[in-house]
């Protein structure tokens, strides 16, 4: 595994961008206008409105849909992923759109505008009630701000790697379609705090109470991960360890019985 599953989000990574500097081609000068449009999008990253940052990830989601391979809609795969989410089309206010990417990565991440995206890799080793944890979780990390935070970090990263001129548009607007490509590639393999990764997991198991469905997939999953993966370190990169999780799940769900 070299891509982290549920949308991650990159720890301070701003700082570790602050120092970059930008040649131009062919002279080996710096180009001061870059560097200083490359400041201005890292702090404009963390300044971007709820309506910028939706679009911004609409565009991305659009980004990574053409560059995968979508599951027909009368694919078993879509027909599966469609039956398991009919209700939850839209959730507290926001509008969710589900697409499978054909491909044999155990993955699946969520965009802060609401678009979350499952490989078949992941469908293949989960029950129906182990997939619905996952993008009930999923649906936690865009509910709950996380994914948000994410797209401002993976774009600040972005921005500042490639250093593209200022063209006079909104931040939005300006990003290009290979900055397009490289957001949505830092954006999938970011990581998540434990912290929101917990509160992740917390949402995942009372939304599918509240729903009135089993529960008990969040565990399961996670000790599936944990089989083909080990717990030393977790699938998901440098998030909580799916042992770990799995642990913690279930003794909360005995709790609330």
């Amino acid at each position: 595994m070299n891509r982290s599953v549920w949308l991650p989000l990159i720890a301070a990574s701003l700082v570790l961008v602050s120092g970059c500097t930008t040649t131009t081609g062919g002279k080996g000068g710096k180009d001061t206008a870059g560097m200083a449009n490359a400041g201005m999008n890292l702090a404009t990253a963390a300044t971007l409105s709820d309506a910028e940052v939706i679009e911004l990830g609409k565009r991305t989601a659009d980004s990574e849909d053409r560059q995968n391979r979508i599951a027909a809609a009368n694919s078993k795969y879509a027909k599966r992923l469609q039956k398991l989410t009919a209700s939850w089309k839209t959730v507290d206010g926001v509008k969710l759109d589900y697409k499978v990417y054909m491909k044999n990565e155990v993955n699946a991440f969520a965009v802060p505008n609401g678009s979350i995206r499952v490989y078949s890799g992941l469908m293949d080793k989960l029950t129906d009630d182990e997939l619905r944890y996952v993008v009930a979780h999923e649906i936690g990390h865009v509910l709950q701000g996380h994914s948000k935070k994410a797209m401002q970090t993976a774009y600040a990263t972005s921005a500042a790697r490639q250093a593209a001129a200022s063209s006079g548009n909104s931040a939005v607007a300006a990003i290009s379609a290979s900055e397009l490509g490289a957001l949505g590639e830092a954006l999938i393999n970011a990581q998540f705090s434990q912290s929101q990764e917990n509160e992740a997991d917390d949402y995942a198991v009372d939304f599918l109470a509240k729903n009135r469905l089993k529960t008990g997939g969040s565990v399961t999953a996670l000790r599936k991960l944990e089989k083909l993966f080990g717990n030393d370190r977790s699938v998901f990169s440098s998030h909580p360890a799916p042992g770990e999780r799995a642990n913690r799940m279930a003794e909360r769900i005995q709790a609330k019985k």
